[in-house]
């Protein structure tokens, strides 16, 4: 990868002497959609990667605004080249043949797809694109006009991110610092406080693991962080608590996957599907044959946002909103005890009945279920963090994978949206009360 990566430098540099030579000793066009263009037409080497890393130096420097621009220019002047569609199309229609179909894809391929492609030429060039669509997202929510820019985006690094290009790699505490303190970084699900709270993590009891891309050799994609138990863990607290006793791996009977982080938010929709549960689990199997069950330990984000969005709650809502808004109230066993059977209840309709598309509206549900997974069970104060309180009253949820059933849940929710369930949630969804009210349409 070195040598790579000194190759592809010595290639820059070259080019770069031509694009010098091209414009003048020195000079660089300040206007990027210049230099997108020629990217997307040159067709030399040299030429081309010294455009790609000049045009990735120019993003590099912009503001906020400029890059706002930089997106709008995409869409505006690197879409779909009408006239070469429309004459592609013509020829199809003339003589529909394997030839002018694919003509007719090739034509339909928006140039910013090019300009996209082109950028990726330069060392360190897909980092960058992963970059400027983490930026792309941030834009998106207030400036809608850019989707199609953002689908190009996420149509490439598909492609790119590949499941098959994926390198999985075991994380302890011999794996070089500067990617163990990416895991403190980017972990997402629950917070690693400081070293000792990572070595913890790492201890005989535990297993981390990481994807790579042979593109990013030192930034991890997504971290898995496994804890070995006996039985279906339930509490966070209790698998992060630093006061319990160790178990030996070789004794445990359950792998509780309790954190999946991605590290790079540009790749977010990025699917690398029940790809990466399976093979941490092939991996975990090979070396502990005593392992038989294999859960998550998971968070239920949007249960509090659903809760709190609802239009026109019930009286029994209401009041127990109206409870979880009350400081303190995690303090105060009897109102726990209150709470307890109505929140479980709503949390199991929320997971099973709440869809948009047909699909949970919870993204976490979303892609345990798409991965075949078992909705299993629902844990009370399984987070009595604040974040856990604020997101899901403390509740987290167990999702099953029985090897020998995932395809079969896979399929069952891909073709018929089926969520399936066990006799526990289905006993807190027999005479749950609505959460609408009775007026409501």
């Amino acid at each position: 990868m070195t040598f790579f990566r000194t190759f592809l430098n010595s290639i820059a540099d070259a080019g770069r002497e031509l694009l010098d030579g091209r414009q003048g000793c020195g000079a660089k066009p300040a206007d990027i959609q210049i230099l997108c263009s020629d990217l997307i037409t040159q067709k030399g080497e040299a030429l081309g990667t010294a455009l790609a890393c000049t045009v990735v130096d120019a993003y590099l420097e912009f503001d906020e605004t400029e890059k706002q621009a930089f997106f709008e220019m995409l869409l505006t002047d690197f879409d779909v080249d009408q006239p070469v569609l429309n004459a592609a199309i013509a020829q199809y229609q003339k003589t529909p043949t394997p030839t002018t179909t694919q003509a007719v894809a090739l034509a339909a391929e928006s140039l910013r797809q090019r300009v996209i492609r082109g950028v990726n030429m330069a060392p360190g060039g897909t980092h960058a694109v992963i970059s400027m669509r983490e930026d792309l997202l941030k834009l998106l929510p207030h400036n809608p006009s850019l989707q199609p820019v953002d689908r190009d985006f996420a149509h490439l690094l598909s492609s790119w991110f590949n499941r098959g290009f994926l390198e999985l790699r075991r994380i302890d505490w011999n794996t070089p610092a500067n990617v163990l303190e990416k895991l403190i970084t980017y972990e997402a699900v629950h917070e690693i406080r400081d070293w000792d709270d990572l070595r913890r993590r790492l201890d005989q009891d535990r297993r981390c693991y990481a994807f790579f891309h042979p593109a990013l050799p030192d930034e991890p994609l997504i971290f898995v962080e496994v804890a070995l138990v006996n039985g279906l863990a339930g509490s966070i607290q209790g698998l992060l608590d630093d006061t319990l006793a160790r178990i030996t791996a070789e004794s445990a009977d359950t792998a509780i996957f309790y954190s999946i982080s991605n590290c790079q938010k540009g790749l977010r929709s990025v699917s690398f599907g029940n790809f990466l549960i399976k093979q941490v689990v092939s991996e975990l199997r090979a070396e502990l044959s005593n392992l038989t069950t294999f859960s998550t330990l998971s968070p239920i984000p949007g249960f509090c946002r659903w809760l709190q969005s609802l239009q026109d709650p019930s009286p029994h809502v209401t009041r127990i909103l109206e409870m979880l808004d009350t400081p303190g109230n995690l303090n105060t066993p009897d109102t726990l005890s209150d709470l307890q059977q109505p929140l479980m209840q709503l949390c199991a309709h929320y997971l099973v009945n709440e869809k948009r598309k047909d699909r949970p509206i919870d993204s976490v549900a979303r892609f345990h279920l798409g991965n075949g997974a078992r909705l299993e069970r629902i844990n009370w104060l399984g987070d009595v963090s604040e974040k856990g309180w604020a997101e899901s009253a403390s509740l987290l949820v167990n999702y099953k994978y029985d090897l020998a059933k995932i395809e079969t849940n896979h399929e069952a929710y891909a073709n018929d949206t089926t969520i399936v369930h066990s006799r526990q949630i289905e006993n807190l969804l027999d005479g749950a009360p609505s959460p609408y009210s009775p007026n409501q349409a």
